[in-house]
């Protein structure tokens, strides 16, 4: 298959599936492998196109974030500060720093996201049965305590196809927060750590690439960005009207369909 034509569909893909609560690196293994783009170019490709995703909300949260440069603000600040940034981060950072090789040489395969697609949707239903009332309904109303555990929830998300932004948002709705307020958090905490996660992988892994893929990085570039912004407009304007549950029995039928597709037949 044409080199362009690869780069628009798992751009596509990419930012459809970045920050909708259904594993973008999970997606992204299982079209690559469907459409036989893997190894260290597949790896580098997936890597920069989703600096693409990171760009979409850096400019619909530009404000957010300006605010977020200031760290002089109080810790108990009732808004959003670099502290509670820090306290949704932090945890994953360190464990991701320690167990970043052993991920990425045992669990980026078919199988490993067949099951976070499933532990995923269980946990996704779980918190929409067990949540109560949401007390924190907007972002700037979470608590130090609120971030810190939602980060702890993030963890979740190094297993591939667990979904970050699935295991955050269900994180959030454990603890009081209203689906918009968790997915917003979530969309500003993936921020930093994909830029980190990104840069660290990209100069590990760019002298695979020459100039004749340049034309492919910018497409996928520019693809997962465009459709990344639509996904996140989309996606809180669901929210506001629906639930978790219909994005759970999604990751469901996926796992059934990719577990058939690679091992059943």
């Amino acid at each position: 298959m044409n080199e362009i034509i690869i780069a628009i569909i798992i751009g596509i893909v990419e930012g459809l599936t970045e920050f909708l609560p259904i594993s973008s690196t999970g997606h992204m293994i299982l079209v690559g492998s469907l459409l036989g783009f893997e190894g260290e170019k597949a790896a580098v490709f997936s890597v920069f196109i989703q600096l693409g995703a990171i760009l979409s909300v850096l400019i619909l949260y530009w404000d957010k974030f300006l605010r977020l440069l200031d760290f002089r603000s109080p810790i108990g600040r009732r808004e959003l500060t670099p502290w509670h940034v820090a306290a949704g981060i932090v945890p994953v950072l360190g464990i991701g720093f320690f167990l970043h090789k052993p991920i990425k040489a045992y669990l980026f395969s078919p199988f490993t996201v067949i099951i976070g697609l499933v532990a995923g949707s269980i946990l996704m239903l779980a918190a929409e049965k067990i949540a109560k009332r949401p007390q924190t309904r907007e972002l700037d109303e979470i608590t130090l305590r609120q971030a810190f555990f939602v980060g702890l929830f993030q963890i979740l998300s190094l297993w591939p196809g667990f979904s970050r932004s699935g295991s955050t948002i269900a994180g959030g709705l454990l603890f009081s927060m209203s689906r918009k307020a968790a997915a917003e958090f979530s969309f500003i905490i993936a921020v930093p750590i994909m830029a980190i996660a990104c840069v660290y992988d990209l100069l590990k892994i760019w002298s695979q690439l020459n100039t004749n893929d340049l034309a492919m990085l910018a497409v996928g570039f520019v693809t997962a960005f465009i459709v990344a912004w639509l996904s996140i407009i989309w996606f809180l304007r669901f929210l506001n009207r629906s639930t978790l549950t219909s994005f759970a029995y999604y990751r469901l039928a996926v796992a059934a369909l990719s577990y058939y597709w690679f091992f059943g037949r």
